[in-house]
């Protein structure tokens, strides 16, 4: 029997997880990294512990299912795209790694847009630049960690930092470095005049050489396998951006469905094959599958502010769940299901750790009064991020000519039979969840398999192994009465869009 290992990295916690041929979960491991906060707005992480955490829930989870390392056929890595890793010429990391939540370089993107940096750029990229890519965080630290700079050998995205430690061979997969303004969309390769608009000419040496998804990118190397347990020598796929690897995982592979994602980001993505030019949508990039562009619309406003606020709130709601043997997320749902969709909660705007309006928006409640209870403040947490989430699908479904058949939605709030019915609900197109853990894992799975042989295409492996669960409906009475709030959601953005430039500077101080 042969089984295939994905390993999936976000921003702060490290998943590996191991997958028959029928797209099975055999077993899973997962480790926290420390999110490092030296300044508001910053979030950095550890690049030794973050490989270390990889090898331990290597490590973890083929002692868990009791797999023999020979048994494992192929590797394929995701991680969260945008974010910097840089590896130095002495050897080592340059720095600590940037995740993708950064917003120290908030200030390059509106300077580029201005002077017309961007619309250049744009003709080659068909991106929008964003604070937290590689151009605008090389672009800062040129402006202020010269020595840094300096040092650089290979400029890094998280996965493939992971499988350059893997197997010791320096590349660059063509979904992640595409969304990173790096990539001429319609070469497919790095372009010098796309670096000299960022004034970033001077890295193009440290530009690993770039691979595809499906191609074998190395092999795990000697030094690797006694850290991690695989066996030395098993291929390592490309692999992808993890929001490729979670449409993988949702059966997204055509043009029919868009592939919503409920975790730390709001991504909201689809097919299409050709790059929309127009500049309606935020970003343009290369799919795993060559004949596609990825048509996406993200922001890190989405669950991630779920978590803040179960940890930061409830925290002895958490303490009352456990006491009960229950999940805190069954104590929310229940809470949110116990108010119907007409009841009015304070507008939540999900803007904790960046937005996908203002550069510099905040979160924040608009409409608390004495009456309301937890319950209130648990819905329209979960309401503002569906609202959000809708903010960005607007500007997809504006670039296609037909609807979408569903929704595929992933992520934790698609583990929420409540707040899966509010995103019906409030989008007003039918959802579906997988039935899956781990979406960002299997996603690779569902690739190495293709790369290694056991299915002939994405395509068939795909089919063989995304396991599709049930289909919600949406209510039309319920989507009038979120129709209501969602548009007083976009009307507060408006109101408050000339004061967040004033509020940083008081942060700043």
């Amino acid at each position: 029997m042969k089984y295939y290992l994905g390993l999936d990295n976000g921003g702060t916690t490290t998943k590996a997880a191991i997958y028959d041929k029928s797209g099975r979960e055999i077993g899973v491991a997962s480790r926290e990294t420390k999110m490092i906060t030296p300044k508001p707005g910053w979030t950095e992480r550890d690049m030794d512990e973050m490989w270390e955490a990889n090898c331990a829930v290597i490590g973890d989870v083929l002692e868990r299912t009791g797999i023999s390392p020979e048994a494992i056929a192929g590797v394929a890595v995701c991680g969260h795209g945008k974010g910097l890793y840089l590896w130095g010429k002495d050897g080592r990391p340059a720095r600590n790694g940037i995740i993708s939540t950064d917003n120290r370089a908030y200030a390059y993107p509106v300077k580029w847009r201005e002077d017309g940096t961007e619309a250049r750029a744009y003709e080659r990229s068909c991106q929008h630049i964003m604070a937290c890519q590689p151009v605008a965080l090389l672009a800062w630290l040129q402006d202020n960690e010269p020595e840094v700079m300096d040092n650089i050998q290979w400029v890094f995205e998280c996965k493939d930092y992971v499988r350059f430690r893997l197997t010791g061979e320096a590349r660059g997969e063509i979904t992640d470095y595409s969304g990173a303004n790096l990539v001429n969309l319609y070469t497919r390769q790095y372009d010098d005049e796309l670096l000299a608009c960022f004034g970033l000419g001077g890295i193009r040496a440290a530009l690993p050489p770039l691979c595809g998804s499906l191609e074998i990118a190395g092999y795990v190397s000697e030094e690797a396998a006694a850290k991690c347990g695989l066996r030395a020598g098993t291929p390592v796929a490309g692999g992808m951006f993890d929001i490729d690897a979670c449409a993988i995982a949702v059966n997204v592979l055509d043009e029919k469905n868009i592939c919503m994602i409920a975790g730390t980001w709001s991504i909201n993505e689809y097919l299409r094959r050709a790059p929309v030019v127009d500049g309606r949508v935020q970003m343009n990039s290369l799919f795993a599958l060559p004949e596609y562009y990825l048509i996406e619309e993200s922001s890190p406003t989405s669950a991630g502010n779920n978590e803040w606020f179960v940890k930061t709130l409830l925290p002895e709601l958490q303490a009352q769940a456990r006491a009960k043997g229950r999940s805190v997320y069954d104590e929310m749902n229940a809470l949110v299901d116990s108010l119907s969709p007409e009841t009015f909660v304070p507008l939540f705007h999900p803007f904790l750790m960046a937005s996908n309006v203002h550069p510099n928006a905040m979160g924040s409640f608009i409409g608390l009064d004495i009456s309301h209870t937890r319950a209130h403040l648990v819905k329209s947490v979960y309401e503002g991020i569906v609202f959000c989430h809708r903010y960005h699908l607007e500007k997809l479904l504006a670039t296609r000519k037909d609807p979408p058949e569903c929704i595929r939605l992933a992520g934790g709030a698609a583990k929420s039979k409540v707040w899966t019915q509010m995103f019906a609900d409030i989008l007003g197109l039918p959802v579906e969840t997988v039935d899956v853990n781990e979406t960002g894992a299997l996603g690779c799975a569902i690739a190495v398999a293709a790369a290694t042989g056991e299915y002939p295409s994405l395509e068939v492996a795909g089919r063989a192994m995304c396991p599709i669960g049930s289909r919600v409906e949406p209510r039309m009475a319920a989507y009038t009465a979120y129709d209501r709030r969602y548009q007083m959601y976009k009307r507060i953005i408006e109101c408050l869009d000339p004061l967040w430039d004033d509020m940083t500077k008081c942060v700043e101080g």
